[in-house]
């Protein structure tokens, strides 16, 4: 028995162990924030970039990046939308660099954008280079704050997700994490009290197939049926409006011509950008038949976890986190950029009152994990960093999972698990399941 002495002591014990750890959240936050001001800085200033056109920065690259392909596939659409063409690489880099100074250094240009996407970003083709640019950011930052919130992200963890490394990665490349991020956040947060708004959020998150792959089999074992048929008739809407704008042929050399593409990226491109299996194994040296071995088993470990975690009532916060980084898991095509969704579940997280020393390693080490892919590869270049987050994070989820249920197994008697609440809005915006003890309510049971 434990005296009253004993326990204001272990009580007085916990709350300074909670404000230390919440001391070095804030700090890696503001570090990341500083970060970004500064390296973004630095980078405008040494570049001198053009406002009206894309030009060439300090580093060997165009200012924003990537986002060069959004700003010309944007202001195609006023000129009868991208040509079909633009799918083979050597005529779409012959038209992006007629928009760019002449005597640039060697730089690859892809249009792997499903055709779709420029139904969204046509916008930014109205605006000069550089202000177009910076509004990609501000809007899909915005964007993704909102989602984010939405997704049970405390007001007091939003710097921790919005000044993460992963935004300082998106602002640079002039990515899409932002965006594809909102989109799968949002459909997930939408997806019991809304279903027909997720399933129109699904179907536009088709722009970036590959982030959805597991989003089927989720809505199948939770008997989504109405979110189901509605991101299909979105996604046939997007596709045939398309069409009817630019001619089915632009969707033709699509399909026709992204599979050799994309084998060509994968091939081509710096596998350290990359956190999946394939890139990690292509990164230590393996032959590319062993690579994509690993990469099978990898995507099948992935897939068994997503459908043993939803296939029965779990935790709604580890859930939705254990499908987020399965996704990156089972993927072998994606980039660092693309982990802003990640950004999220750490701030998921971070704020729960359950975490062990373990848990605060995987949720910091995954919280940087785009730029230390960048940094680590500078002095250790064979090291794939991502490889061993990545998976330690995801068994680790698994466990915690594992253990929640076994401890809360008798709660659940009763109770039928025909679906699950693990999508819709965390009540609380903090899942506590430490503090589950009781039966679920049937608002939970949905």
């Amino acid at each position: 028995m434990f005296s009253d002495m004993d326990n204001d002591r272990i009580g007085c014990a916990t709350l300074d162990r909670r404000r230390r750890i919440d001391d070095l959240y804030a700090k890696c936050a503001f570090g990341a924030g500083v970060m970004l001001v500064i390296v973004e800085v630095m980078y405008l200033l040494s570049s001198h970039p053009a406002y009206f056109r894309p030009s060439w920065d300090a580093v060997g690259g165009p200012v924003g990046r990537d986002f060069v392909n959004v700003w010309i596939g944007a202001r195609s659409v006023f000129a009868g939308g991208p040509p079909a063409g633009w799918f083979d690489a050597e005529t779409y880099n012959a038209a992006v660099r007629a928009m760019l100074p002449p005597g640039g250094p060697v730089f690859p240009f892809w249009w792997s954008y499903p055709p779709h996407i420029l139904l969204f970003t046509w916008p930014f083709g109205l605006m000069p280079y550089l202000a177009s640019y910076a509004a990609w950011c501000a809007v899909g930052l915005a964007l993704f704050a909102v989602a984010v919130r939405a997704g049970g992200i405390e007001p007091r963890n939003l710097p921790f997700v919005l000044l993460a490394p992963a935004v300082a990665v998106n602002v640079f490349y002039g990515q899409n994490g932002f965006l594809t991020t909102a989109l799968l956040i949002g459909g997930l947060s939408a997806l019991d009290r809304r279903p027909v708004l997720a399933g129109v959020l699904f179907g536009i998150l088709t722009v970036k197939p590959q982030l959805g792959l597991l989003i089927p089999i989720i809505l199948v074992l939770t008997g989504h049926w109405r979110t189901i048929a509605t991101a299909a008739a979105t996604t046939a809407v997007l596709a045939a409006v398309t069409a009817a704008l630019y001619g089915p042929t632009i969707w033709i050399e699509y399909l026709t011509k992204i599979g050799a593409q994309q084998v060509d990226l994968l091939q081509s491109v710096g596998f350290y950008l990359m956190p999946t299996a394939f890139a990690g194994m292509r990164q230590i040296g393996l032959p590319v038949e062993a690579a994509w071995a690993v990469q099978a088993v990898q995507s099948a470990a992935a897939l068994a976890a997503t459908v043993w975690t939803f296939r029965a009532r779990r935790d709604p916060a580890l859930s939705r986190a254990m499908l987020v980084t399965a996704t990156f898991l089972f993927t072998p095509y994606s980039y660092c950029y693309d982990l802003t969704a990640l950004a999220y579940v750490t701030g998921l997280l971070r704020q729960r009152d359950d975490n062990a020393a373990a848990d605060h390693c995987l949720i910091l080490a995954a919280w940087a994990l785009p730029v230390a892919m960048i940094l680590v590869h500078t002095v250790l270049p064979r090291l794939p960093v991502a490889s061993l987050v990545l998976p330690a994070l995801g068994a680790r989820l698994l466990w915690r999972l594992a253990r929640e249920r076994a401890a809360t197994a008798g709660a659940a008697v009763g109770h039928p698990q025909r679906s699950f609440n693990a999508f819709s809005k965390l009540p609380s915006l903090a899942f506590r399941s430490s503090r589950r003890t009781a039966p679920a309510t049937s608002a939970e049971r949905t």
